[in-house]
């Protein structure tokens, strides 16, 4: 069954032999034609988890046709369950269904489900064809793009895991829907990120139409689905596996990823942390004479607007997060390497943060 209300946009991931489409707009669940194509071979697994399978399900097996050998795996919902116990139950489904190299797993839900397939997907017969269908705005505009995949340990968040690209992203902006509020402004976080890393117009269109986005307008948010893409999708070709530029998409992270490891994956939303986190990173600028104060403030501004957290966990003092900071995986040669701001809209990598002046943002920074 197609949707004619209008035609889907279609992004280029530029990596040669690799390339993938990004499909956007809304009907694309249970259209044949834009799943279909990307299937390896008849063998399909479709992976989801508890909340999104009753919701998107049934569509999306609309838009696989009747010939195909398809099997579906339903997960537990949340980040509580990005573990490699949660990938062997892929794996464990694969075997038992006898699935063989030319199968496709078809992640069907938000970023966690997503990692874990494409991880599995990776390492299933050493490398299967997989698609990512994702269903929440953070993996819309972030994780089901450009291959990264994986699954968090209690030390660190994604620190095991592979580069595996799919074969095709499909963003059916009718999803977003069902989605409730606190999961939208979590995405909004990592759409903010595009701009304040690289594109200062967008930043400024966003500080517009923040109320627009937020109320689900399809226009908005299908304009900044298709800019927060088009952003990654450039940098990704750029730098496929994170020795330079790429690194700038973690603007935030590190100090985001320190927030979930301390309060336990799911209690602090993906994008709340790195919103907090972006917030930090951009005072860190302003403490190193590069951002200043009406700037940390128009920051500061937009991740209000956007709903997200403005302060730090009230248990977390300047050593819980430097020792689990000290983990991140940008981190070389034991220098803590941060993305910064030198202005909104440019990013840069920087290790040589004065330990005491990042001491003194932590111990600064508002807490809740």
């Amino acid at each position: 069954m197609s949707d004619s209300r209008n035609t889907p946009s279609t992004l280029e991931v530029a990596l040669g032999s690799r390339s993938y489409p990004i499909h956007i707009g809304p009907g694309l669940l249970g259209d044949p034609r834009w799943l279909a194509p990307h299937l390896a071979g008849r063998q399909v697994m479709v992976v989801t988890n508890e909340t999104v399978a009753p919701l998107y399900l049934p569509r999306l097996r609309q838009g696989l046709g009747d010939d195909l050998d398809v099997r579906e795996l339903v997960l537990p919902d949340g980040e509580a369950t990005k573990t490699l116990a949660s990938v062997e139950r892929i794996w464990d489904a694969l075997l038992a269904a006898g699935f063989n190299r030319r199968c496709t797993l078809v992640a069907l839900g938000g970023g966690v489900v997503g990692d874990m397939v494409g991880f599995a997907a990776a390492c299933y017969q050493r490398g299967v064809a997989f698609v990512q269908v994702p269903t929440t705005l953070l993996a819309q505009v972030d994780s089901s793009v450009g291959g990264k995949t994986g699954v968090n340990h209690p030390r660190g968040k994604n620190m095991i895991g592979a580069f595996w690209q799919p074969r095709a992203v499909l963003v059916d902006t009718d999803t977003l829907a069902t989605l409730p509020p606190r999961e939208l402004s979590a995405g909004l976080a990592e759409v903010i990120k595009y701009g304040l890393i690289r594109d200062a117009d967008f930043l400024a269109w966003l500080e517009a139409e923040m109320e627009a986005l937020r109320g689900l307008d399809a226009a908005a948010l299908t304009r900044a689905i298709e800019r927060s893409c088009a952003l990654k999708a450039e940098i990704v070709a750029e730098d496929e596996t994170e020795q330079g530029v790429r690194a700038l998409l973690n603007l935030g992270h590190t100090f985001g990823h320190a927030i979930e490891a301390h309060q336990g994956y799911g209690n602090w939303l993906h994008g709340e942390a790195v919103g907090t986190g972006m917030l930090m990173a951009v005072e860190l600028s302003r403490r190193l004479g590069w951002l200043s104060d009406a700037e940390v403030a128009r920051t500061r501004a937009i991740i209000e607007a956007a709903g997200l957290p403005l302060a730090a966990p009230a248990d977390m003092g300047v050593e819980e997060f430097l020792a689990i900071m000290r983990l991140d995986k940008k981190n070389l040669d034991s220098r803590l390497r941060l993305i910064l701001l030198r202005t909104l809209g440019e990013a840069c990598i920087h290790d040589a943060t004065p330990p005491e002046t990042l001491a003194a943002l932590l111990e600064a920074f508002p807490r809740r």
